[in-house]
């Protein structure tokens, strides 16, 4: 059984959401009113990373009784760039930047599983129920995982393509669609006895969540970053071997259902060789025959880990004082969702 495809619009947090939120849910395409000065919200809080997610949204699934003509309309289209400006620019000033793409990856394989890390924790310290929020976060990516990057492979070429394409095709079950690494985690999800709709936790996640889901977006809607969204993947890739491994040893720790190991050994196995394969044969080939992408692939490395880095504090620090790193929308720390729903 699959999820539904569409999901309800979220509750605002601000303003800006509010603007968007308000105008899909009971507008026409062409009513957008003028929305509130974006230079005013904090490009990494609540309420502009909301109003960014809806919109990005569009491209995507949509939402349930949204019509679908909302995705390229001008004036919804311009309160989005306003936000992705701000957002983008926000994070330009926050990385040292740099033209090295390998040794900005060298950077980034020193390993991130340490008793500092979310992974690490888990491993160690972690509870079950810590276990699921951390699922109830990732689930905001992993449930279009690989998605966002599909939009790359129009935009290169050559041997950068080729490779590019044959790690999607990995992400994509390799033509098995029980395989697919959204239906693992939507598995997962299910075996966890959580919340396994898409989407079903945007009301619940912190900023910290919406920007790394954010970020993948933003990059892939935009050809003048098909860099950065390389660097991303290549970022994503290199670094999810050891967290993985960390996590499976967790879940056995905790005696986790076996889908919930099932899907994070999947990224422990492949993971590892995608990473050679995008930094030698994609991230090299793309700086080859476009060397002016150069800065633009470390600027997506750096960025990928700076909003992980933001989420991992948020997450640790709320653990280490006994809270849920959840949102208090709802009077329960995770919503469950039967077999029924």
């Amino acid at each position: 059984m699959t999820t539904a495809p569409h999901p309800s619009l979220p509750m605002p947090r601000g303003p800006l959401s509010w603007a968007v939120i308000s105008t899909l849910a009971g507008g026409a395409p062409g009513s957008m009113p003028a929305p509130p000065e974006t230079g005013r919200a904090d490009p990494l809080g609540g309420d502009l990373q909301l109003a960014l997610q809806v919109c990005y949204e569009l491209h995507y699934r949509g939402f349930r009784d949204v019509d679908p003509e909302w995705e390229w309309d001008p004036d919804l289209i311009a309160v989005r760039n306003a936000a992705e400006r701000r957002f983008l620019t926000c994070l330009r000033s926050a990385v040292p930047g740099g033209t090295d793409p390998e040794a900005a990856l060298d950077a980034v394989t020193v390993p991130r599983a340490g008793a500092d890390s979310v992974a690490g924790h888990l491993r160690d310290h972690g509870t079950w129920e810590q276990m699921r929020e951390y699922f109830a976060h990732r689930s905001i990516y992993h449930l279009k995982e690989a998605d966002p990057l599909a939009w790359a492979i129009p935009r290169l070429h050559g041997p950068a393509k080729a490779a590019f394409v044959a790690v999607e095709f990995d992400e994509f079950g390799g033509g098995r669609p029980e395989r697919v690494h959204a239906r693992l985690f939507e598995d997962l999800l299910r075996a966890a006895n959580l919340d396994h709709r898409y989407l079903g936790y945007l009301d619940d996640v912190p900023p910290e969540t919406l920007a790394t889901a954010n970020l993948v977006s933003a990059f892939g809607l935009h050809r003048g970053l098909r860099g950065a969204l390389v660097g991303h993947f290549a970022t994503a890739e290199t670094t999810t071997p050891p967290g993985a491994r960390a996590l499976v040893a967790a879940l056995e720790r905790m005696q986790a259902p076996a889908e919930c190991v099932r899907f994070y050994t999947e990224h422990v196995e492949a993971d590892a060789v995608h990473e050679q394969v995008l930094r030698h044969d994609v991230v090299a080939a793309l700086v080859t025959a476009e060397p002016e992408l150069a800065g633009d692939v470390v600027f997506g490395v750096q960025a990928t880990t700076l909003l992980e880095d933001r989420l991992s504090r948020r997450l640790l620090e709320c653990w280490r004082k006994g809270s849920s790193s959840l949102l208090s929308v709802h009077d329960s720390s995770l919503h469950e969702v039967g077999s029924g729903a």
